[in-house]
């Protein structure tokens, strides 16, 4: 009777790495809190996590929570890669949609990724309050929320080939947005692109939920959530999630890892070993793949700038090609004393270490959050979707690195590694430990963050005492 009245979430995450983190982390705080808590994974990232993680010890601690897993309908053999990310989510779909009629009823809230907006519908169905998780940049998500404006100005799809065109009908981002600062940068049919056509429901489905959560914190998005907010009032800011959790727990450690690939601590020994603030750490998240001629010149503009880095090279980081590991080897060959690599490393505890001066990274949200909080600055490499917005905030708005996104030449990277951990690196410091402090902050008791928490847990605390919800209406 106690977990009923406490209420019961079902948290549902994008199958993939950087949301399956930030969903677990919410699960934990969901926890500690005390509310009952079902984490809705496929059976192919929980494999993945049980073998890599303590992830099933180490949440047998909650008594109310609990996995579930469903198939993500693909073959064990797919390769689940970016290249083919929609036909993940179209399959996932065609699993999910049955499995949460059927759960749902048991339920008092459910939490789904942004992306799955046929939960809300779902949701709505059977009477149970949705309040989805977007897991990208807020500066991102008000850009997908004014694609309408933007499809019915001309603005998109683009005409022509210049992509240093401005945007101008994002209110807020004038004279800032430019084409290849967009989500889906080289559009040219919005009906036919699998993925605007996403963004599109997604969005649609906000005004049908019962609020939103997004992992940030209001001294870095304000103006961003202000302008989310007018389309969707109860919006939950709840980062930096990772800290929010670090500071809840009794003996404020540094949340477990939650990794679907094994990490290489090895890493950390290594930078162990040098000097304060000389590496710099390399790595382009879990999903984006590089060409051969790509890594060869950003490996090039690295070894020629002079610092130490630390690579993570997943073994499906090479586009189109089986990984070879003669050619990083013949690669690290006569620069082994400011060089090492890895598959993949514990990416909090690599941004956290003193040795680490920058990150060159994809953009992805987490990635951003983490090495704010650890006031590391960054060089941006943005490949796709919100790390490309991502990337110009970054540079243009935070002004905490350097925005390269659709660059790569070893003489370029070779000047902004220079610029970051050199020449400006004084400036770039200063700028991302202000916004630490503020994230800090901001998840400390009383803190904007913490309270947003405080409330979210009060609201499905009160639907768990009251009962389903009847009447969903996020819009104003």
């Amino acid at each position: 009777m106690e977990a009923e009245n406490s209420g019961h979430v079902l948290l549902f995450p994008l199958p993939i790495q950087s949301p399956i983190n930030s969903m677990l982390q919410l699960a934990e705080l969901f926890c500690l809190a005390g509310i009952q808590v079902t984490f809705l994974n496929t059976h192919h990232n929980q494999q993945l996590l049980c073998r890599h993680t303590n992830v099933e010890s180490r949440f047998r601690q909650y008594p109310k929570f609990q996995f579930l897993t469903i198939s993500d309908g693909l073959p064990e053999e797919h390769p689940r890669s970016s290249l083919l990310f929609g036909e993940l989510i179209s399959s996932l779909q065609a699993v999910a949609e049955p499995f949460l009629r059927q759960i749902l009823p048991a339920m008092t809230c459910v939490i789904p990724d942004g992306l799955f907006y046929y939960a809300v519908d779902i949701g709505n169905e059977v009477g149970v309050s949705v309040i989805p998780f977007d897991t990208i940049s807020p500066c991102c998500l008000w850009v997908y929320l004014c694609f309408p404006k933007l499809i019915e100005a001309g603005d998109i799809p683009f005409k022509g080939n210049d992509l240093d065109v401005l945007i101008e009908n994002v209110p807020g981002m004038q004279g800032l947005l430019r084409r290849r600062d967009f989500p889906f940068y080289r559009l040219t049919n919005c009906a036919t692109d699998l993925y605007c056509q996403l963004a599109l429901k997604e969005i649609q489905s906000i005004p049908r939920s019962h609020g939103l959560i997004l992992n940030t914190f209001e001294d870095l998005d304000g103006p961003s959530l202000s302008l989310i907010r007018s389309n969707c009032p109860q919006t939950y800011v709840v980062g930096p999630l990772h800290l929010q959790l670090k500071n809840r727990l009794a003996d404020k450690r540094m949340p477990s890892s939650n990794s679907l690939w094994e990490e290489d601590h090895s890493s950390i020994e290594w930078l162990d070993t040098q000097p304060i603030e000389s590496v710099i750490y390399v790595s382009f998240g879990s999903l984006a793949a590089l060409t051969k001629e790509e890594i060869l010149e950003i490996w090039h503009g690295l070894v020629n700038s002079g610092v130490r880095f630390l690579w993570v090279m997943r073994s499906n980081l090479l586009r189109g090609e089986e990984f070879n590991h003669q050619l990083v080897k013949e690669l690290v060959e006569g620069c082994k004393e400011r060089v090492y690599i890895v598959s993949w490393a514990p990416q909090e505890k690599v941004l956290a270490h003193p040795a680490i001066g920058g990150f060159l990274t994809h953009s992805g949200w987490n990635s951003t959050m983490e090495s704010i909080v650890h006031g590391k600055p960054m060089i941006c490499w943005a490949v796709y979707v919100d790390q490309r917005v991502t990337s110009r905030f970054v540079g243009e708005v935070w002004e905490i690195g350097v925005d390269m996104k659709d660059i790569c030449d070893r003489y370029i990277v070779e000047k902004v590694v220079k610029d970051l951990m050199v020449t400006n690196k004084d400036k770039f410091k200063k700028s991302v430990d202000k916004l630490s402090i503020l994230a800090k902050q901001s998840v400390e008791e009383g803190g904007s963050s913490y309270n947003s928490f405080e409330y979210l847990v009060d609201y499905i605390k009160k639907l768990g005492r009251r009962g389903k919800v009847t009447n969903p209406n996020c819009m104003r």
